[in-house]
């Protein structure tokens, strides 16, 4: 029987881990079929030396099967037709971290995620910022204590050429999905260093 969960996949920019980030959308879209991609218009509009926006969308649509939502407009309705059952940010930046703890929607991401919320239905967080222990510390501590957020475990992935920079263990996308369907936080969310190869 097929899994009936709906799945809003919102990525913002760190564009370095896009590569990452599309085996982990093609992970959960595998486990979850009914997957909304979500690009805020930064992430949907920009080429970098990652690649270029239409490939990485065109990536995108191959691998969920339908359109992206990509404008505040398009993300409203979320909430007020119950369009998800959870909501993930993958990767979700230090900018995006900081519009979250404000209330900020001025993307289509974090429109998704205030509509989501006021249904009071699931966000998971896969944190990728170069100051998640500088200024965005504050950020992801209030998001941590808030009602209905729940964090995919991070690490800092170089503690020593960058000190401040936190990023998910992707890898645990799709078990922290589950266990925020099941109201509880993967543990533990405080990952020791990578271990080198």
């Amino acid at each position: 029987m097929m899994d009936e969960t709906r799945v809003g996949f919102a990525l913002t920019g760190s564009f370095c881990t896009w590569e990452e980030t599309m085996a982990v959308l093609a992970e959960t879209a595998a486990r979850y079929p009914r997957v909304l991609p979500i690009l805020s218009e930064t992430a949907a509009s920009t080429s970098t030396r990652f690649g270029r926006a239409e490939d990485w969308q065109a990536r995108i649509v191959e691998i969920c099967g339908g359109g992206i939502i990509d404008s505040i407009r398009a993300a409203e309705p979320i909430g007020p037709q119950g369009m998800l059952d959870v909501l993930v940010i993958a990767p979700c930046t230090g900018n995006t971290l900081a519009k979250l703890a404000a209330g900020i929607a001025d993307t289509a991401v974090t429109m998704a995620a205030k509509a989501h919320l006021r249904n009071g239905r699931p966000v998971v967080v896969a944190v990728s910022t170069n100051d998640g222990l500088a200024g965005a510390a504050r950020n992801i501590a209030e998001l941590l204590c808030r009602k209905h957020y729940y964090f995919v475990p991070f690490r800092q992935d170089d503690p020593e050429g960058k000190p401040t920079s936190l990023v998910a263990d992707f890898h645990q996308v799709t078990a922290t999905i589950a266990a925020a369907l099941e109201g509880r936080q993967l543990q533990p969310v405080l990952l020791g260093p990578k271990e080198k190869a």
